[in-house]
């Protein structure tokens, strides 16, 4: 077992450098306008020659929040609403000074704003809103039956859907949870009734929604400001200094002209945040446009990164676990109903819990994949052995092999096509699994399909949809291969035809 973590480490483990030190890490949450700000953040700070990293679509606020304090990011954008209720939920913070301590405590600092603010609201289509006259939050007390889907993270925010629940006295409980971005194409289709919003989508405008008029006030104010660590001031001053002329730059009309032009005309983020500073701060960007072929080549090395170094680290520990399981029953249960109970968590919950520990990036990706890859090698391993027919073993045991010796000259090579088979499986399994960890920065073909869910773009989606199941299926093909050059042929699975 202790070979596979030395591979994980030497794998994972980055590489620190008198340069590196000095890298500004900007990152991003999963929707459009977070990606614009990140992204002018980055820019101005890269203007200063400084070297500059940006993590994209990194999933919800916590996964930013606990970057940020663990020192993987240095600065993200966020909204003083946001921090108030979400991050510092149970404390009693009533203004900016407030906030700022509370932020200092955690090595942490904020800009000023950023000029306009991006409230949570809650909205429906026009038509709907004046067939049952609704205008207000109120309003939904009188229509328990409306059809209600919300953003993941707005359901279960503190300032999300229930303080709004709390302050109004609604009924209804069968509200769903929905991708923010999924959430507006079932609105436009008719699927549900009302969803949250973000008052700078373009979206309000394109779809013609109404926002309820929030009259008893359940959302704080949600100013944009961006949050860095403070001992960013002295790694790199320059950087921070650009950033902090985004301070009152940015009106309210501009930022929903921004989201528009990215998620309506489709242009990128980064071409988005650079026209603005080239006209609103003097700053110019170069933007290197990657071709398909370059993006997919990167995405692929990502890909296939995750996947060797976690099945790799799978192996070394899976076969010996089925090993153990096989020679002792007792400890087999205990073993295999492990490594069963971390195949129940859910791949997403599994990331999250990995980031305290591990941060974001490649490794708490691999980690959670080496995890997930354990169950079908080991529990193929404990059955290849256990199947072995007692006339095999009684003929070893007369002639007097070691224990050692029967394991790696009679019972594996007999087990192989059961082991191979589970590493076959494990494999396929974790080309797909490995899709969420985009969502804590570590890239592959995850990074094309989340972005082409939050830009409704089929062929965004399909450019990592598409490489993924290739992989999957050549893993598959080439682990069938494996089988017919390593096995002898007595010992290898007959096809059908030849059951025939």
């Amino acid at each position: 077992m202790s070979a596979a973590w030395i591979v994980l480490a030497l794998a994972v483990a980055p590489a620190t450098t008198a340069a590196e030190a000095a890298t500004v890490r900007v990152g991003s949450k999963a929707f459009t306008e977070s990606q614009i700000l990140a992204e002018m953040a980055a820019q101005v700070a890269r203007s200063t020659g400084a070297h500059v990293e940006h993590r994209a679509g990194l999933g919800g606020t916590r996964v930013l929040w606990e970057a940020l304090v663990r020192g993987d990011l240095d600065v993200y954008p966020e909204y003083t609403g946001t921090l108030v209720k979400e991050i510092f939920a149970g404390e009693a913070i009533s203004d900016g000074p407030a906030l700022r301590a509370a932020l200092a405590r955690r090595g942490v600092a904020m800009t000023g704003s950023l000029g306009f603010e991006d409230t949570y609201a809650i909205g429906m289509r026009r038509d709907v809103a004046a067939r049952l006259g609704l205008a207000r939050l109120s309003d939904l007390i009188r229509h328990p039956e409306l059809r209600l889907a919300f953003s993941h993270e707005f359901l279960e925010r503190a300032d999300g859907w229930p303080a709004v629940r709390a302050r109004y006295g609604l009924s209804q409980t069968d509200a769903r949870g929905l991708d923010h971005d999924v959430a507006y194409r079932a609105l436009a289709d008719g699927r549900i009734d009302a969803t949250d919003l973000y008052s700078t989508d373009a979206d309000i405008l394109r779809l013609d929604l109404i926002v309820l008029q929030d009259d008893r006030h359940a959302f704080p104010e949600y100013r944009a400001v961006f949050v860095h660590r403070a001992d960013l001031a002295d790694r790199a001053p320059a950087a921070l200094a650009a950033v902090r002329r985004l301070e009152g730059r940015i009106s309210e009309e501009q930022m929903i002209a921004m989201n528009a032009r990215a998620r309506i005309d489709g242009v990128p983020a980064d071409r988005v945040a650079a026209d603005f500073l080239a006209t609103s701060l003097n700053v110019n960007s170069e933007l290197a446009g990657d071709a398909l072929w370059t993006r997919l080549l990167r995405t692929t090395g990502e890909h296939l990164t995750l996947v060797i170094v976690a099945l790799a680290a799978a192996v070394l520990v899976g076969v010996p676990l089925g090993v153990a399981s096989a020679r002792s029953p007792r400890a087999g249960h205990l073993l295999l109903g492990a490594t069963g109970v971390v195949q129940t968590i859910p791949a997403l919950a599994l990331l999250v819990f990995m980031i305290p520990l591990a941060g974001i990036g490649a490794t708490p990706a691999i980690l959670a994949l080496f995890l997930y890859g354990l169950l079908p090698i080991a529990r193929n391993t404990h059955a290849g052995l256990t199947g072995l027919s007692p006339e095999l073993r009684e003929s070893a045991e007369s002639l007097g092999l070691p224990a050692a010796a029967r394991l790696w000259r009679i019972d594996l090579p007999l087990a192989a096509p059961s082991i191979l088979a589970g590493v076959r499986t494990s494999a396929v399994i974790t080309v797909g699994t490995a899709t969420l960890g985009a969502l804590i920065g570590a890239g592959g073909y995850g990074q094309p399909i989340l972005a082409g869910i939050r830009l409704a773009s089929v062929p965004l989606t399909l450019e990592g949809a598409i490489p993924a199941a290739l992989m999957a299926l050549a893993i598959d093909v080439g682990f069938g291969l494996l089988e017919r050059v390593l096995l002898p042929r007595g010992l290898r699975p007959r096809s059908a035809k030849q059951r025939t």
